[in-house]
């Protein structure tokens, strides 16, 4: 990796660490101004206040333990870069306590700042668990 892609790696770990921590202003430090949280099932979130709100009630439902496997890191750009990745762990519903099995395939869009700084600009994931079977 060049030191761009390690930089993206290093934000990743990043946000990793902040989910576990069910830590919302850790994760907003890693988001662009504008950036955009787009889970399943649900709209996007688009600039700092609406994906502060998304984070938050994510952390409210749900807490999180989980791995994040980087697959590939890309450079696309001198100030964008791409990242893949799964994650696999575990969720618990914090209104019931129920645990269970947490596996997704994430993909990162990173703008690097003004500063030098990468920062997620967009960031979508699906699951990858089974279909539950009837």
């Amino acid at each position: 990796m060049n030191a761009n892609e390690e930089a993206v790696a290093t934000v990743l770990a990043s946000y990793q660490d902040a989910l576990n921590a069910s830590n919302t202003d850790a994760v907003m430090r890693l988001y662009a101004e504008d950036g955009v949280f787009m889970p399943p099932y649900s709209q996007s979130a688009i600039g700092v206040d609406a994906v502060r709100q998304a984070y938050d009630a994510v952390f409210k439902a749900i807490k999180l333990s989980v791995k994040f496997n980087v697959a590939e890191v890309v450079e696309i750009a001198p100030n964008w870069t791409f990242a893949r990745t799964n994650s696999a762990g575990t969720v618990t519903v914090n209104a019931t306590g129920v645990n269970s099995a947490e596996a997704n395939q994430e993909l990162f869009i990173f703008k690097k700042g003004a500063d030098g700084s990468w920062k997620i600009a967009r960031y979508s994931f699906s699951s990858t668990n089974p279909l539950p079977q009837p």
